[in-house]
Formats: C-alpha cells, structure tokens, sequence
C-alpha cells in the first residue's frame, strides 16, 4: 500500500498556502527556539520541511500498520478486563507506532516534550489516521486533551502531565456526556466537591459514551458549586486512572467505530484537580475543547470519505458488467467524480478553518509571553470570529457529505459492498457517527448560523471574490450570482425577525453559504496548481444548482407553514406517558 502523505499530493499543496507563513512564524516564535532546542527550525523553509518529513512517516505507519489492522480490530474490538479497557491487539501495534514515532502531543511545546506543531499538519496527520482506520483516529485524536490542560492548567499541572504524553505515550479522554446530558451539556449532574481535610477535588456520579473512556488522562465536567442547574455550576476537573476510583461498567456496543471503546463510567469519590477557575468548565474550556474536537470530526469525515472513494475507484476499475469495466458507464462515472470533487472542496475548507484557528490559537499564546499590538490584537479577534463561524461548518459540512459519499461507495460496489468483504462496508458503518458525536449536525448548524445573521460568511466571500483572476472570471461570474441569491434570501429571512423560522431555513442557508465559500476556495487552488481546475469548473456547476434549489424553497416558504411541521402527536404522547407516571 503506498504512503498515505505522499499519495495525497493536496497535503504538500496546503502546507505551500500563503497563510501558513504566517502561521508557522507566529507558533516558532521568529524562529528562536533553535537557540535551545537542536531540532526546532532556523527558518520557515526548514519547518516546512519537518512537516513534510514527519508528515511522511505518518503516512507511512498509516500504509503499514494502521490501515493493515483495520479489519482486525473491527472484529475484535475492546473488552474489559479487572476493570480496565484491553484495546485489540491492532489497536495497541497502532499506537505503539505512532509513540516510537514521538507522534504522540505533537502540537505540545518542546519544553514539554512535544514538537511545537501548528495544527495544520496535526490536522494532515489526523485525516490519514482516519482514512487508515476512523475508530483509532479517536483514541490517537484525543491527545487535544493536552492542548486543553496546556491552554487552561496551571504551569504545575502542565509540568505534571504534559511530557507523559510523548515521554510515556499517556492516552486521554474527555468525560462529558452523562446519562440525561446528552448535547445538553447544561443538564451534568457529576458531583465535584472539595474535601477540606485533604485539600482535593472529589467526584461522585456516572458518565455515559465516554469515548477511550478508561484513559490514563481524562478532562471531567462536573458540577461544582451546590444549587445550580445551569453551565454556570460546572468546572473542569483532571482526572488520573492511577488512583483507581472509576468504575468501567460498561462498554457500548456500537455499528461502527469498534476499535475506540466507548464507556460508561462510575466515578466513586475519585480524586481530582480543578483545572482553571470555578464555574468556567462549560462557558470556556470546554467550549475550546469542542471546537478542537469538531475540527477532529472534520479531519475525521474527510479522511473517511477519501477512504471511501478510493475503495469505489478501486472497484470500478476492476468490476466488469456487460463487457466492460463499470468506471465506463455514465451513472457510475458521474457518481465517483461528484465523490471526488466533494472531497476536493472539503479538503479546501478543511484547511482553511485550520489555519484560522492556528493564527487565533498562536495570537492567544503569544499573550502569556508579551503585550500583542493593536493591529495584533485586531487580526486576532478577525481569526476568532471566523474560526468560531468555520470551525461548525466544516464539522457540518464534511460529516454529512462523509455519509453521503461511503452510501456512494457502497452503491457502486452493489451486493458485494454489503458484505464484510470489502473495506467498504467497515468504512459506511464508521462514517455514520461523525454527523452525530462531538454535537450533531443539527447544533453545528445553531452554531454556523451565527456566521449568516453577523454577515460574517458573506464577508469572506467577498474577501474570495476580490481574490479570484480575470482568468476565472467565467466561475467568479457563477459565484457572484449565487452570492446575491444568498444575500437576498437570508436578509429575507432575518428581516422577519422570526426565530422559529430563521432555526428551521438555518441549515439551508448555511449549506447555501458553505457551497459559495467552497466554490471560491476551489477557483482561488486552480490559481495556484491548474489540476485543481476540473474540480473548480464541476463543483461550482454542482452546488450552483443545488442552492437554486434551496433559494425557491425558501422564496416560496409560507411561514405559516411552519404549524404543519409540528409532530403534535409525539408532545401528547409524552404528556400522557408523564401523567400516568405520576
């Protein structure tokens, strides 16, 4: 199997974006960490060149290792034992390799062992990871509980825990989700109370679909202060596997992703330290630790679906029907070029929200060690509002079209897809959660439409716009006519000042807005590199039809229909389930 980096020649192509010289500059400092350590780099040519380098080994354990145990560990899965989760045996060669390879708390800074890693190429790594096997890109994905403790711990808690990760090849998890908390994160109920005698944080409750949840290293939202109900009770809390007073009592058992063990956790008067301050566990650290998390999601649903498209490619190739090989007929053509200029799109988006959280991500750093400029701090909150608006959008975005791409792949293959004989039925069961966990695409799109009502997607499209060559003018045409389409059918909307309304057209004119910004970011890729001019022209084509068909059926949306919607059944079901309970 060839080197996942250097078959995917748009890796090389991202990390050479005029945007990551600012990137790579902002996280090394001007370059003066190569006074203390002998592998930092002198220069950004030189850091380039480490990327690519590690990027390759990467790729290389993803061809020989990873991808290779995929089906194994499909089969065998995790179990428990003495109460600890056993990885399968694939799961733990998986790992071992990337630790040997010091892949593990890449993005860490070096004086905590890490290799100081912008999270562009961390974000390459992860799609391979996920392209080779989307359940280990979970358990290997989760050392952003680092970033987190690195972000918000104090430096006795950074000095304590961070060199474990590439020292030790510590494992993490985040413990959110509770049995009633699902997406409402609001409703935790795990108890954090503070034992005077020892001076320690204790825990007492139950955590549900905790993933990698019997990690050496978790992050724990608990409800700290007494009488409260709301976010504004919750903190966040560290908790180590060495002191033994968690309960694993249960593993899912799941359709997909088999390999990362999902839990269900009891925690019993478990020690623990308070990360940060009171009451900001929910409001502040793990609202940063989510946007790290959707953008793994991202990395996730688009390595999947390279995954995916390459398993139809292969069959396409190699199945014959009615004399010829079944690439050559229009409807499995049209179905395998549609995959890949999606994925050429997503792949565009996917880096581009990554560069705008490294730039917001280093400004943020940069604080702790000097007072930033004025035209710092501007470009600062620039990266932020649009990191806070993209970074919902592409975890929106690339786990629908990951669903739909694996159903493609699947359909392709016909009744052998349907079968464990190829790879590709392991890869559509694995696609199915990336829509659901790390919140679903119904909260991204609470989230994303944020980016419609402050203008801010319709800004950046005229940054696109301003970008684009007389050379494509012909597709810049295309795209203005789209954008004056979206610009008028959202202030449509907005201007009724109808919330129920505005959250039921909210995934349509976010969509509509994805499409323009995708379509812009394929033209302004065909500027630098001509291969990407065959996505560009069919992409804009695509979605130019598609968000016609969302303007008419918003234009000709009567609001009063929205009561028809309403599955009123359901709601007196409920309220007579609740009285006969009583």
């Amino acid at each position: 199997m060839d080197n996942f980096f250097k078959d995917t020649p748009d890796f090389k192509f991202h990390l050479e974006h005029p945007i990551v010289q600012k990137i790579v500059k902002l996280k090394e400092r001007n370059f003066k960490e190569s006074e203390h350590y002998d592998y930092a780099p002198l220069n950004h040519e030189d850091a380039i060149d480490t990327y690519g380098k590690v990027l390759e080994i990467v790729g290389e354990i993803c061809a020989e290792t990873i991808s290779p145990n995929a089906e194994s560990v499909d089969i065998e899965g995790p179990h428990i034992l003495n109460n600890e989760v056993v990885y399968a045996k694939g799961t733990t060669a998986d790992y071992k390799a990337l630790y040997d390879a010091g892949l593990i708390g890449m993005g860490l800074p070096r004086k905590y062992g890490g290799l100081n890693f912008p999270l562009l190429p961390y974000v390459m790594a992860a799609e391979m990871v996920a392209r080779a096997d989307a359940g280990f890109a979970n358990i290997w994905g989760l050392q952003d509980c680092a970033e987190t403790i690195y972000e918000f711990g104090s430096e006795e808690q950074r000095e304590k825990y961070l060199p474990r990760f590439n020292r030790d090849g510590v494992t993490a998890a985040m413990v959110l989700t509770e049995p009633d908390a699902g997406s409402d994160l609001q409703a935790v109920k795990l108890k954090a109370t503070f034992d005077e005698n020892e001076q320690i944080w204790r825990l007492n409750g139950v955590k549900r679909f905790i993933t990698n949840g019997d990690a050496d290293i978790s992050l724990v939202l608990a409800r700290s202060e007494e009488n409260t109900t709301d976010a504004r009770g919750l903190s966040m809390f560290i908790y180590d596997r060495s002191a033994h007073a968690v309960e694993v009592r249960h593993l899912e058992k799941k359709l997909g992703i088999k390999g990362s063990p999902t839990c269900e956790l009891v925690f019993k008067n478990a020690p623990a330290e308070l990360v940060g301050k009171e009451r900001f566990g929910l409001i502040k650290y793990v609202m940063a630790l989510m946007n790290s998390a959707r953008l793994g999601v991202g990395a996730q649903s688009v390595g999947i679906a390279d995954a995916a498209y390459r398993e139809a490619l292969k069959y396409a190739e190699e199945r014959a029907q009615f004399g010829k090989y079944i690439l050559n007929f229009p409807a499995v053509y049209e179905m395998l070029t549609n995959m890949k200029i999606k994925i050429d799109a997503l792949r565009s988006l996917l880096y581009e929200t990554t560069s705008f959280v490294d730039i917001s991500k280093a400004y943020e750093d940069a604080m702790n060690e000097r007072k930033l400029e004025s035209e710092e701090r501007s470009e600062m909150k620039h990266y932020m509002k649009l990191a806070n608006v993209f970074t919902p959008l592409i975890k929106m975005t690339a786990s629908e079209a990951c669903n739909k791409i694996a159903y493609d792949s699947l359909q392709i293959h016909g009744g052998t897809g349907f079968m464990s004989d190829f790879p590709i039925e392991r890869i559509y069961r694995d696609a199915r959660i990336t829509s659901i966990y790390e919140g679903t695409t119904q909260l991204q799109t609470i989230a994303a439409i944020k980016g419609v009502t402050t203008g801010v997607f319709l800004e950046q499209i005229k940054v696109y716009e301003s970008e684009v060559s007389d050379e494509n003018g012909i597709l810049k045409k295309l795209l203005q006519e789209m954008t004056i389409d979206f610009e008028t059918i959202s202030k449509k909307v907005i201007e009724q000042s109808n919330i129920p309304l505005l959250d039921f057209h909210s995934r349509r004119l976010v969509e509509m807005a994805g499409n323009i910004i995708m379509g812009y970011l394929l033209v302004l890729n065909n500027q630098r590199d001509t291969k990407f001019s065959k996505s560009a022209k069919l992409y804009v084509n695509l979605v130019k039809s598609e968000n016609k068909e969302k303007y008419d059926y918003i234009a000709n949306f009567e609001a009063e229909n929205l009561e028809l919607y309403k599955v009123t059944e359901a709601k007196i079901n409920v309220e007579v389930e609740e009285t006969e309970e009583a």
